[in-house]
């Protein structure tokens, strides 16, 4: 007999209150009463023969910076849940993910303004990693991992706007996708920056990754089909993304690639690299509109932000606006370059993160955090700046804690590359 999405509900409602996990770190609003009016109207629907689709009954969360009616939209901030008014309406995604009988249990934590790859949260709390709870969930979208890897919910969804999605995901042992960033409304998400957001799900399987993204997509949500990696030409990273690999990412990922032999794999140096580095000099893209996006916050309530958030923001205000232009316009041609690798490649692969999930304690000290920070967002942030499409898949081939093996696919080819991550996830876990 099939559970209903009622009994899924109330699992998932009991793992969130449960006093001995992170439930009350992880989820930061619980919508208790509407999600089991939603199951039920979703059960009703499947006893009378109807469904509204592959999604409808699924247990989700979503990141606690999606507008929803009537609420304010606090993106992790003591300061936003005090200042801000409530949103008149749903995000186009969460109305999506209604519409498609997707029942939304909770909102879920996150770094302050989606601004760290650590996933650490001083107002709301810091959820302790699945593996070891000492240890960061990952960020931004940290509450989104943990509540997925935990039972908590079936997907979560959260954003990426240099690894945000992908970073969690490696650090808890689960899948995280960042689509090409045009390809779901970032309306109604508070943003961080408007050139390089994006929007994704995080799950246990490449599948229910797969089947959230078509619907925020606003696409059909059909069967991924079977990719034959005999026919798939693999670029294998080298370079400044293998760097300080630490004793465990170093070696699973060496036995991950070596599970992907039927593949067609050839060693790539990224030529277009060097364009980011360019660009990163001169100030980068996401700090000026970060900084942009919270100045007159800066100037008004600076005192109330997590310091380490505070101290990116502010250190983005000297960036010229000449200099942001120009990184802008360098953007646009280091996406072509980017793309024209793709000639040669289905996909690109390299480890998600060069180091497991550190403890909070080593990320306690504010130079220590900005080390650790870069090194968690050096890999991922690649594909938010060149525009392409990526997915991070766990591995777990006798390392003690989890770290990913991410794809890269090319600009607009999210759904080519969700059916090669699905192959390559049931191959390096064979």
């Amino acid at each position: 007999m099939t559970t209903s999405s009622r009994d899924h509900l109330e699992q998932a409602l009991a793992k969130i209150a449960d006093p001995n996990g992170e439930g009350a770190r992880a989820c930061l609003t619980v919508y208790a009463d509407t999600a089991r009016a939603a199951a039920d109207r979703s059960d009703a629907r499947r006893k009378a023969g109807t469904t509204l689709g592959p999604l409808d009954g699924v247990i989700l969360t979503i990141k606690d910076l999606f507008d929803v009616a009537g609420e304010v939209t606090r993106a992790g901030s003591k300061v936003l849940a005090r200042r801000g008014k409530p949103a008149t309406a749903d995000a186009p995604v969460v109305a999506r993910l209604r519409e498609a009988g997707a029942v939304i249990i909770a909102k879920t934590n996150m770094t302050e303004f989606a601004y760290s790859g650590v996933g650490a949260n001083p107002h709301f709390g810091t959820p302790g990693n699945p593996a070891d709870r000492r240890r960061i969930p990952g960020g931004s979208s940290s509450g989104a991992a943990i509540a997925a890897a935990d039972g908590m919910c079936r997907i979560s969804v959260g954003t990426d706007t240099g690894g945000s999605t992908r970073i969690p995901a490696a650090m808890c042992g689960i899948v995280g996708f960042k689509p090409t960033a045009k390809r779901i409304p970032t309306a109604g998400a508070f943003p961080l920056s408007f050139s390089l957001d994006s929007i994704g799900p995080l799950a246990t399987s490449v599948a229910d990754c797969a089947l959230a993204d078509a619907v925020m997509a606003g696409i059909a949500a059909e069967p991924l089909a079977p990719t034959s990696l005999s026919a798939t030409r693999l670029g294998l990273v080298k370079g400044l993304v293998l760097e300080n690999l630490d004793s465990t990412v170093g070696p699973a990922f060496e036995k991950a690639i070596a599970k992907l032999a039927a593949a067609k794999r050839t060693d790539v140096t990224l030529a277009p690299l060097a364009m980011l580095g360019d660009v990163n000099a001169k100030g980068g893209i996401a700090p000026p509109e970060a900084h942009a996006i919270h100045r007159d916050l800066l100037a008004t309530d600076a005192a109330g932000l997590d310091p380490n958030v505070r101290l990116r923001l502010q250190r983005a205000a000297d960036i010229k606006a000449a200099d942001y232009i120009l990184n802008l316009r360098a953007r646009i041609a280091a996406i072509a370059a980017m793309d024209r690798v793709f000639d040669e490649f289905d996909a690109l692969v390299l480890p998600t993160s060069p180091i497991v999930a550190p403890t909070m304690a080593e990320v306690a000290d504010p130079d220590d955090f900005a080390r650790r920070n870069m090194l968690l967002l050096r890999n991922t942030a690649i594909a938010n700046f060149f525009d392409v499409c990526a997915i991070s898949l766990p591995v777990r081939l006798g390392n003690s804690l989890p770290c990913g093996l991410m794809l890269f696919g090319r600009h607009g080819n999210d759904r080519k590359l969700l059916q090669l991550a699905a192959s390559v996830e049931h191959a390096i876990a064979a």
